[in-house]
C-alpha cells in the first residue's frame, strides 16, 4: 500500500497568529492586576485549561486567585471573551496554503487551543471544517507536546506516524513528533517551509 502523505498543521504561530500584542495588559487591567503578575498567572495556569482538565471557569478562578483579585461570574465572562479575542486573528497566505495543499496531500491540524476557544474559532473559520482532520487540544484532552496529542492523530486517521509531515513554531513540539516517528519541520516562514514539502510529497503533485 503506497505511504499517504498527511500535512499536519499546528495552528498558532503557524496558520494563525500568536496572541494580539497587548492583549494580556488589557486583561490585566479588566481586573486590576499588575500586567507582569497576570501574564505569570495566565501562563502557569494554562496547560490543564488547554488540555480539558479545567473549565473556563475554574481557569479563570485559578488565576484570579493567583492574583488574589475577586472572583465573580461576570469578571470570569469577560475575561473569557477577551482572551478567546485576543487569538483571533488567522495568517491569511498561510491559510490560503494549507487550504491548497488539498490537491496533493491530506491536511489536518493539530492545536493547543481551549475548547470554548475552538468553538469561537471553527464559528469564525468554516474553512476549516473543510481539512482532513482537527484536533484541538481542549477536545482531544491532550496538549502538545504529550505524546498522546500525536497519538491522536495517526489513531484517529488510521495512519502511521511517518505518514505525517508535522509543521510547528516550537522546537519541542517538532521534537516531540519525530521521536513518535513523524516526519518533522520547525516553521519560521513560509518560503522554507513550501521549499520543504515540495521535497516531501512525491514527485508529481505539485
Amino acid at each position: 500500500m503506497p505511504t499517504r502523505r498527511i500535512v499536519l498543521f499546528d495552528l498558532y504561530g503557524v496558520i494563525a497568529l500568536h496572541q494580539r500584542h497587548g492583549a494580556l495588559q488589557e486583561m490585566a487591567a479588566r481586573c486590576g492586576a499588575p500586567a507582569d503578575a497576570f501574564a505569570e498567572a495566565y501562563w502557569s495556569a494554562r496547560e490543564p485549561y488547554d488540555a480539558a482538565r479545567q473549565s473556563a471557569a475554574e481557569y479563570w478562578t485559578t488565576v484570579l486567585g493567583q492574583l488574589s483579585r475577586p472572583v465573580d461570574a461576570r469578571t470570569i465572562e469577560d475575561l473569557r471573551l477577551a482572551d478567546i479575542d485576543s487569538w483571533s486573528g488567522i495568517d491569511d497566505r498561510m491559510a490560503a496554503y494549507a487550504r491548497s495543499l488539498r490537491g496533493r496531500a491530506e491536511v489536518a491540524l493539530l492545536s493547543n487551543i481551549p475548547s470554548d476557544h475552538a468553538d469561537a474559532l471553527l464559528a469564525a473559520q468554516p474553512w476549516l471544517h473543510t481539512l482532513d482532520h482537527l484536533a484541538f487540544s481542549g477536545k482531544i484532552h491532550a496538549a502538545k507536546p504529550n505524546p498522546a496529542a500525536f497519538h491522536h492523530c495517526v489513531i484517529a486517521m488510521r495512519a502511521a506516524p511517518a505518514d505525517f509531515l508535522f509543521i510547528d513554531d516550537r522546537e519541542e513540539n517538532v521534537r516531540a513528533a519525530r521521536a513518535l516517528g513523524m516526519n518533522g519541520h520547525l516553521f519560521t516562514h513560509p518560503e522554507p517551509l513550501e521549499t520543504a514539502i515540495d521535497a516531501w510529497l512525491p514527485a508529481g503533485t505539485a
